[in-house]
């Protein structure tokens, strides 16, 4: 890793690497307060709809406010500080940004910042995890084709598991599954952003609900975000659903290789080479001893006999059999790791992780009874969930991806539990996002 050295070397020669941040929540806020002191980073713009939230938290990362105090671009240029604007693409369109970050977690507002970003010559780091499931693996080849970098966001999970993936394939060894932990119960499946606190406030440190994102917060306990991520990891890598998606088995962390290995050997997977998210809970409510709540995992298999003798000796945490072994790490820290992803693009030219094929989707299931006229309100909403499904099962279908399902309106009654199908809403052609999910499945689907 040389990372550190070459960010450096910018600092010392006065040229840092500029970057525009879009969108300014808690994931780039977190990325904010580490910039500001890496050397050979210059955050030249930050682009939100709400510039009071975005100073309330550059305050919260520890920015003095005459850091943020820059009135145009070409002054936060000349100056080495920042332009807050509530016009992203007037931002994008510099031709002196190096590096966008994209971290508005709205599907089509990502995809068009995407677009525009590649138009206008500069690497991309997608922190929207929502719009890459929904068009990323053509927007990764959109930006190949311009001669930038297209990359997942290092600190957040899936890019994580993808360099998991990439230690066990680069050493030599077959992947049966790589996934994350996370708190599951089947019975979260139907909350909504009115249900969800009496969940979050048994665990989370918050007194007031008021002082979150209870919608963004349910996604994460719905299942929508643990499809959304494994889904990133397919395209990713190649890896394949299981045909009924995540079953979020419970495990700890010290028995991943016995829970995530094929049936035949023991295991609760269907198959090999796929991905799995673990609970923290028992399906009693209990917690898991040792769980993996916050970390990312792989699962490979040794090829030969002394491969497997090894692992035993140095506690690659073994399943019984000696068949497999597991990786894992604990944590995650989101933001804090996302400089690595703009040091590497902007530096090496190498993302840290990129989908590269259509394997995996993430398709809106009904969380109720739903009747024609409703209008859908979207990931960790009160309609519908995300479940992860196979590409090719998902394009037979019709299925309606969970990006698209926000602000549509039902066309016909869609029964609890049921995937919904485009043909169920009336979907506008015309928007940016829709066309690039046309597109991506007329050039990726086998």
């Amino acid at each position: 890793m040389n990372l550190s050295h070459l960010l450096q070397e910018r600092e010392d020669g006065h040229q840092p690497v500029r970057v525009a941040v879009i969108g300014c929540g808690k994931f780039a806020t977190m990325y904010l307060t580490q910039a500001r002191t890496t050397p050979g980073i210059h955050i030249v713009g930050i682009a939100d709809l709400d510039l009071v939230r975005t100073r309330t938290n550059l305050r919260s990362a520890g920015w003095p406010d005459s850091q943020a105090a820059a009135i145009t671009i070409d002054a936060a240029v000349e100056s080495g500080g920042t332009f807050l604007t509530e016009d992203a693409v007037t931002l994008i369109g510099d031709e002196r940004i190096d590096v966008v970050v994209e971290a508005t977690g709205i599907p089509h507002a990502g995809i068009r910042h995407c677009q525009a970003a590649i138009r206008s010559g500069h690497h991309v780091v997608m922190v929207n995890v929502e719009a890459d499931v929904l068009a990323g693996p053509l927007l990764a080849q959109q930006a190949k084709a311009a001669g930038v970098v297209y990359s997942l966001a290092w600190g957040d999970q899936p890019a994580l598991i993808c360099e998991h993936i990439d230690w066990a394939r680069s050493c030599g060894f077959e992947v049966t599954a790589a996934g994350k932990g996370t708190r599951y119960l089947p019975e979260y499946h139907s909350l909504t952003p009115d249900t969800v606190w009496n969940v979050l406030r048994e665990y989370l440190d918050i007194d007031d609900p008021n002082s979150i994102n209870l919608q963004m917060f349910n996604s994460f306990l719905d299942g929508s975000k643990s499809a959304i991520e494994m889904t990133a990891v397919c395209n990713a890598t190649g890896l394949v659903p299981q045909a009924a998606g995540l079953t979020f088995p419970p495990s700890s962390r010290f028995s991943l290789a016995d829970v995530c290995k094929p049936e035949q050997d023991g295991g609760a997977l269907t198959r090999s080479g796929t991905t799995e998210v673990v609970s923290s809970l028992k399906r009693s409510g209990e917690s898991v001893d040792h769980h993996l709540a916050m970390g990312t995992f792989v699962i490979v298999k040794p090829g030969t006999d002394y491969a497997r003798q090894c692992f035993r000796e140095y506690h690659m945490l073994p399943d019984e059999s000696g068949l497999y072994g597991a990786l894992y790490r604990p944590t995650h820290m989101i933001g804090l790791e996302l400089g690595l992803s703009v040091a590497s693009v902007a530096l090496r030219g190498e993302p840290t992780g990129q989908p590269y094929c259509f394997s995996s989707d993430v398709v809106a299931v009904a969380k109720r009874d739903l009747k024609a006229g409703e209008r859908l309100d979207g990931e960790g909403g009160h309609c519908v969930y995300g479940q992860q499904m196979p590409a090719s099962l998902s394009i037979a279908k019709d299925a309606l991806p969970l990006g698209l399902s926000g602000g549509v309106t039902l066309s016909r009654d869609v029964s609890a539990g049921q995937v919904l199908c485009e043909a169920d809403t009336a979907l506008d052609n015309s928007d940016d996002a829709v066309k690039a999910r046309r597109m991506m499945i007329s050039g990726f689907a086998s």
